[in-house]
């Protein structure tokens, strides 16, 4: 019986060794594990570059208008939602009477985004590829009585310098209008340096200085990100990219811009 509770004494010792090794490992493994930054080289945020909203003769037209309706998506697949709900409200206006509301996002889920792209939106959903996005956004400026004053431009360039140049003119175009707006659909990756997929928010800004043309992206994605500038090569870059394997039937998709114009 001794020898018995001798051996399990050296049993237990050695488990109890094993166990505290391996928990040593987990928190050394943990302890080296560097964090990444929460944004890589391309994005800068809003509040680190100021200077082009202190330039003489900026309107920030977009930007100041967004800002009224800036709202995080409602879920994480929610980004063509809420993206679509502040363009509503950018072209809308605020509503002139005390009894009417903002278009809101779970409004535009009884109305446009209803079934199947309800489920696409919803937390775990599979989003939205770009051209459902395109005729959802279509439709919504049906419903709200808006297609008759703004009709859509689809911006799809190639990731080339004559791509780039194209680009520019109609950011700068855009810029200088007080009642027309921009919409990306882009590897959110690209910009950020971190996850690597598919997402839609509005451009807020373009600021064409030679030395430096970049755009403000007024990220939907608000749990993790405020506004921030990326380079506007990077934005082309990035509405360029295809979708990875691993974002199901996202998978292969490409990005792009739309432009909201007025019509007249």
């Amino acid at each position: 019986m001794k020898l018995l509770n001798q051996n399990q004494n050296k049993f237990n010792a050695i488990l109890l060794a094993l166990f505290l090794s391996t928990l040593l490992c987990v928190e050394f493994a943990w302890a080296v594990t560097p964090r990444l930054a929460k944004f890589g080289p391309y994005a800068t945020p809003i509040a680190e570059q100021t200077d082009f909203f202190r330039k003489p003769n900026t309107p920030a037209y977009d930007y100041w208008k967004f800002s009224q309706f800036y709202l995080p998506q409602q879920t994480s697949s929610a980004c063509g939602l809420a993206t679509t709900v502040m363009a509503l409200n950018f072209l809308r206006g605020i509503p002139q009477f005390s009894d009417e509301t903002l278009i809101t996002q779970n409004e535009l889920l009884q109305t446009i985004f209803t079934g199947p792209w309800a489920d696409r939106v919803a937390e775990g959903g599979d989003g939205l590829k770009f051209d459902d996005w395109v005729l959802l956004v279509n439709d919504s400026l049906n419903h709200y009585g808006l297609s008759s004053t703004y009709r859509i431009e689809i911006v799809r360039l190639p990731n080339t310098s004559a791509g780039l140049a194209q680009l520019k003119q109609k950011l700068a175009a855009n810029e200088g209008n007080r009642h027309d707006l921009m919409l990306a659909y882009f590897n959110q990756g690209v910009l950020t340096s971190d996850w690597d997929g598919p997402h839609i928010s509005p451009i807020g800004a373009y600021d064409n200085d030679p030395t430096n043309p970049r755009v403000l992206i007024m990220d939907v994605d608000r749990d993790w990100y405020p506004p921030y500038w990326s380079p506007v090569n990077k934005l082309l870059e990035a509405i360029n990219r295809r979708a990875p394997p691993d974002q199901g039937i996202l998978k292969g998709e490409i990005g792009g811009i739309l432009w909201i114009r007025e019509t007249i």
